[in-house]
């Protein structure tokens, strides 16, 4: 049974229609309960508050250096995840070798890896961005090896035929069939190197929003938290959408 093809408008319809759900019951939560406001803070003095940060020009230089190192670490996860994932498909050896270990490394949370990466490499930008490359790595790796299972076998034996060698096949015919799902890999990993970069801004030291966020916390102003939160929220959703949209396309191009 062939699966409907979604209304084009469905993809803005509907996250606008579950955001506003979200914000009225919000909204009737804080009027209609007895909850303090340094608790939960209603939607307007959020939006106060975030409009205010983002006129004054106050967020904008540690939202640049946040997804600086998020940045940093997703290209540094990638370049390690990605010629790893070649191996992992090409030598039935090192696949062998360390599948069993590959899982392990999700178990252990970026908050435990923090405290560690300070003694061995202490504070900074460095150890913020290596925080974010090992909780990319994964996603990426995993998506990567999945892109190159995946290509047609037929189309790579008719290359063989064709005379293409081991490393033409690679460049010319599976990595650029793979490239949809090693965005897919980039486009989940981005958004945890965001998470890595705040988490490790908070424990390591930084000067981004999780230092931001910090402040913050020991001041009991949990409205600017929310606003801070929501610009991470924002910047995230935007950088993965615009992903997705490029993934959609490679995919595209490929089906023709």
């Amino acid at each position: 049974m062939r699966q409907r093809t979604p209304w084009r408008g469905m993809t803005v319809a509907a996250p606008v229609l579950l955001a506003a759900a979200l914000l009225l019951g919000w909204s009737l939560t804080t009027r209609l309960s007895s909850i303090p406001e340094y608790l939960l803070p209603s939607p307007g003095a959020v939006g106060s508050r975030l409009v205010s940060d983002l006129a004054s020009g106050e967020l904008w230089p540690y939202l640049g250096l946040t997804l600086a190192e998020a940045l940093g670490g997703c290209l540094l996860g990638a370049a390690v995840a990605i010629p790893a994932s070649v191996a992992i498909h090409r030598s039935r050896w090192f696949r062998a070798a360390v599948q069993p270990f590959l899982g392990a490394t999700q178990a252990i949370p970026a908050i435990a890896l923090a405290p560690l990466l300070v003694l061995w490499v202490g504070y900074g930008l460095g150890p913020v961005i290596l925080l974010c490359s090992l909780m990319v790595f994964f996603p990426i790796l995993v998506s990567s090896v999945l892109g190159l299972r995946h290509v047609d076998p037929d189309v790579l034996r008719a290359a063989r035929v064709d005379g293409a060698d081991s490393f033409r096949l690679l460049t010319e015919i599976e990595f650029p069939l793979a490239w949809p799902a090693v965005l897919a890999g980039l486009r989940n990993g981005f958004t945890l190197s965001v998470t890595g970069a705040v988490v490790g801004e908070m424990v390591m030291g930084g000067r981004g929003l999780g230092m931001v966020l910090t402040v913050q916390r020991d001041a009991v102003d949990t409205a600017g938290m929310f606003a801070t939160i929501a610009v991470l929220c924002v910047v995230a959703a935007t950088i993965y959408s615009l992903i997705y949209a490029w993934e959609r396309n490679s995919r595209l191009i490929d089906t023709h």
